[in-house]
């Protein structure tokens, strides 16, 4: 089989035949809005990046007990590109995969997975329901109530921020900036 670079649309469709949960949606929106800022941030690719984050939760609501090993399957069927399929494996690493975030893409998305969810958790709870004005210090001070957004895993946030040698208050900066930019695709433009 031949390799064929997906489109954004494409990825987004595929996203849609497998997930229903517009929660889903909107958590592969969210994580696609930081992976596309990571990206120009490192001066990489940012379609490929979003793609990417788009994508990495493809098969969590139809097969969650095979998660990342059904991904990889569906993506190898449609001649996804190998590093494509690495790096949405490897999000998943010591949870449900074995595949170790090497590259900065890698390390990128392992980091910003979880840490999407506790941003997006925290701008909820702003009286104006966005992450406009969510701060990383709001999501500093939620990060250490262990009860708010509890299914978040803090520990994996914290070795992704390691991996990429970043300071986690620089890590939370920059995953809201991300998700600034995808504010109204992912329900979180609130009342600003």
């Amino acid at each position: 089989m031949t390799t064929h670079i997906p489109t954004r649309q494409e990825a987004f469709a595929l996203l849609r035949e497998y997930n229903s949960d517009e929660s889903l949606i909107r958590h592969g929106l969210a994580v696609e809005g930081v992976m596309r800022h990571f990206a120009r941030k490192y001066g990489q690719d940012p379609e490929k990046w979003g793609i990417i984050g788009l994508v990495h939760d493809l098969d969590y609501q139809q097969f969650p007990a095979e998660h990342c090993t059904k991904t990889a399957q569906i993506l190898r069927q449609r001649g996804w590109p190998q590093d494509y399929i690495r790096a949405v494996v490897s999000h998943a690493w010591g949870l449900c995969s074995d595949v170790e975030p090497l590259e900065t893409m890698e390390k990128a998305l392992y980091a910003v997975d979880e840490l999407t969810g506790l941003v997006s958790a925290t701008a909820l709870v702003r009286p104006s329901r966005s992450v406009l004005d969510t701060e990383p210090a709001s999501v500093r001070k939620k990060w250490k109530d262990k009860a708010f957004a509890a299914g978040v895993n803090r520990d994996v946030i914290q070795k992704g921020a390691e991996m990429l040698g970043m300071e986690l208050a620089d890590l939370f900066a920059e995953t809201i900036a991300g998700m600034r930019q995808a504010a109204a695709e992912i329900g979180l433009k609130g009342t600003l």
